[in-house]
């Protein structure tokens, strides 16, 4: 059965965190815990909120190419001894410094990490428009069809 992108939005609405890859300098890899926050409808992009000066924001701004992985519980097929659900992401990031867009995204559980929520000095939206979504949940694995983005709307 192939998996629909709402079919995926559903999935990631029970992944509360992913990790998300970068080109490192020197043509490494460089990957870290990101939150997926649970109540996002996923619809192709993706957004995480960091500060400026991470190792991970001068990687993107090298390099936009970035992969999201996110794993999933087995819930009762992990009875049976079957894995959770993977779904993997390749996509292009953006850096958006525009606070206004940060409020568009912002959710309360972020002030943990950002105590002037928003407004936070230094706090950077990453923004990861998928270029191509695959998951593997138990024996069955796909390729999502993704939205054209040819006609976005939210400005990148």
């Amino acid at each position: 059965m192939t998996k629909s992108l709402s079919d995926i939005s559903r999935d990631m609405k029970q992944i509360d965190f992913c990790t998300l890859a970068t080109h490192a300098p020197n043509g490494t890899i460089g990957a870290r815990p990101m939150s997926n926050n649970r109540e996002v409808d996923f619809d192709g992009t993706s957004r995480f909120f960091t500060y400026r000066d991470r190792q991970m924001v001068a990687d993107i701004e090298r390099d936009p190419k970035v992969g999201l992985t996110y794993l999933g519980s087995a819930g009762l097929k992990g009875i049976l001894g079957a894995p959770g659900q993977f779904i993997h992401v390749e996509g292009e990031a953006e850096v958006i410094s525009d606070k206004a867009r940060f409020e568009k995204h912002w959710d309360s559980s972020l002030d943990r990490w950002f105590p002037e929520g928003p407004d936070t000095p230094g706090t950077v939206m990453l923004q990861v428009t998928a270029t191509r979504v695959h998951y593997w949940d138990g024996e069955d694995e796909g390729e999502v069809p993704l939205p054209d983005r040819t006609a976005s709307t939210e400005g990148h």
